[in-house]
């Protein structure tokens, strides 16, 4: 389960790719890690049926069957299209796409020295280029944080699908749906959930690295 990704670029990465895409965040370069319950860009329809980016928090209402108290969490991760709880949210007025540069999955085995599970990130190259994650996002009352009190939100999560070769060595149950082309985007977007679903897949094996941590601070990451 991805509980952790980057986005690591400006917003001219996104206006090159759909023109005329507005930008309600007030930020121009894009430097966040994100955890649950962040708030995110995420690009979304807008009154008009054009794209915006705005700032969502992460983390879609949990089934009520999941609840174990007040204070609903919220799902970060959505893996079944045919559950009644996520079929509602399905349509292309509710699907929207989450730009990220990498993201990242905890291993299988423990340090012998720290007993914390390694933390391993992906991209789809050493250059960390922009990608994006299938969401879907909705508007929703209810209590994310007991301290903070019922609030009314607009909140996303993005799909998974099973894992690739390169990610399954890491984290065998699953790994995110990433989107990289126009035409999948504007499917995602704007197709019936049918067909929007049929990218529900994991990415080519060749298509994406484990980034190696960097031995000292200033070098950057390279490809395994």
């Amino acid at each position: 389960m991805c509980n952790l990704y980057k986005i690591s670029t400006g917003f001219d990465a996104v206006r090159n790719l759909f023109n005329g895409i507005g930008n309600r965040t007030n930020i121009t370069d894009f430097n966040h890690e994100i955890f649950p319950d962040y708030p995110a860009p995420v690009a979304r329809k807008d009154d008009s049926g054009g794209l915006e980016v705005s700032m969502l928090r992460w983390g879609m209402p949990t089934p009520p069957s999941k609840m174990k108290g007040p204070v609903d969490y919220g799902i970060t991760n959505v893996r079944n299209g045919n559950s009644g709880h996520w079929r509602r949210w399905l349509g292309p007025e509710n699907r929207c796409i989450v730009p990220a540069t990498s993201f990242s999955e905890y291993g299988q085995v423990r340090d012998p020295e720290s007993n914390k599970l390694p933390l391993y990130w992906f991209a789809l190259n050493e250059e960390q280029p922009l990608f994006w994650f299938a969401g879907i996002w909705t508007s929703w009352y209810s209590m994310r944080k007991k301290k903070e009190g019922p609030v009314q939100a607009d909140i996303f999560a993005f799909l998974t699908t099973d894992a690739n070769e390169v990610v399954k060595p890491i984290h065998p149950k699953a790994m995110p749906v990433i989107l990289r082309t126009r035409e999948e985007l504007d499917i995602w977007m704007n197709a019936p959930a049918e067909e929007a679903l049929q990218l529900q897949r994991p990415l080519p094996d060749n298509d994406l690295g484990v980034l190696a941590p960097p031995k000292k601070v200033e070098e950057q990451p390279l490809l395994l």
